[in-house]
């Protein structure tokens, strides 16, 4: 008993020394130098801004890989046919540039909703488990920080995401419907312009809360997936960032495409002859959706929905472990 009170006060003796030092080092950066260390990583704007320029990065780079499959999964929710038809008719109606359509909307999205969503998810974890005296979450803590992170890339994002719905859903529309939006930046002029500034979050709710399923299944599969994979079972780097980024792919898929689906219709919707919409809302498309096709009819098109969102979500963190190794071969 003596022995593990004595323990108990060691190691808070410990914990006291470590946040003295830090203090020390933040009123005092050359400390740091004399000392040989590091200075305190939260001062200067760089260390801030780093997760989000990374974040953005590791986006982008999938973004350009996984554009022609997330352009399949939106016609096949707009009911173009299956994937294979889809397919069919893209490369012979419109070539394979048609496949890359909304690709400028696709890397502004990025640039703005995974910047958001992966910068301040480090931030937050970090304060997390330093208020938890530096040792890891727990999984509710985890996917806590997920919603977070996901709530706020989206409130960012959700222009660019409407400019990109759009863009992918104008060939299934009749002539005389089209928008022929020429790139993002023109397709969110044109939506500002004649529907007015708050059109370009239209359908930001469910947007919103389809980012944050996606995120809370994403984020916090990856860090436990990380923790039990290197930990756990002891597998090297590339097994580790492999195997986690596949399991983060799978639970932000399964979580995320109900709220997906209803945010597809929500923003592609036109009002008919009369001026009515189909939908008032993203509640009254869920409930429409549930009563004529029941729930499964919001995992159409999971397949084709898990193949683009799994592998977007694998080469993100992917990229972004290479960014951060790269970071750190040169000492950035």
């Amino acid at each position: 008993m003596a022995n593990q009170g004595a323990k108990k006060r060691k190691e808070e003796n410990a914990r006291h020394i470590k946040k003295l030092h830090r203090l020390i080092i933040a009123c005092n950066p050359a400390y740091a130098d004399n000392m040989g260390e590091e200075k305190n990583p939260s001062a200067g704007v760089w260390p801030t801004v780093k997760p989000f320029v990374n974040g953005g990065a590791s986006g982008m780079l999938a973004t350009c890989v996984i554009q022609p499959v997330d352009m399949i999964k939106v016609r096949i929710q707009l009911g173009q046919g299956s994937a294979a038809s889809v397919t069919k008719n893209m490369l012979a109606n419109e070539g394979i540039g048609g496949f890359y359509k909304g690709l400028s909307a696709g890397l502004l999205r990025q640039a703005t909703y995974t910047t958001a969503r992966l910068g301040s998810f480090k931030i937050v974890t970090a304060k997390a488990i330093e208020a938890n005296d530096g040792k890891p979450l727990p999984l509710y803590q985890k996917a806590l920080c997920g919603l977070t992170a996901g709530a706020l890339g989206a409130s960012v994002g959700s222009p660019a995401d409407l400019a990109l719905i759009r863009m992918q859903a104008d060939a299934t529309l009749p002539l005389a419907q089209r928008r022929n939006y020429t790139n993002a930046f023109h397709a969110l002029y044109r939506i500002s312009s004649y529907e007015g500034i708050l059109a370009l979050w239209k359908g930001a709710g469910p947007t919103v809360v389809r980012a944050m399923a996606a995120n809370m299944g994403m984020l916090a599969s990856y860090d436990q997936s990380v923790e039990f994979l290197k930990d756990s079972l002891g597998c090297g780097e590339l097994t580790t960032v492999v195997g986690a980024s596949a399991i983060s792919g799978f639970f932000a898929a399964a979580c995320s495409l109900p709220f997906d689906y209803v945010k597809t219709q929500i923003q592609k919707m036109q009002p008919d002859a009369q001026g009515k919409y189909p939908y008032t809302g993203s509640v009254d498309c869920a409930m429409k959706t549930l009563k004529a096709g029941g729930p499964f009819k919001f995992y159409t098109g999971f397949p084709v929905y898990c193949v683009r969102i799994a592998p977007h979500v694998m080469m993100t963190w992917i990229f972004l472990n290479l960014i951060q190794k790269l970071q750190k071969s040169v000492g950035f």
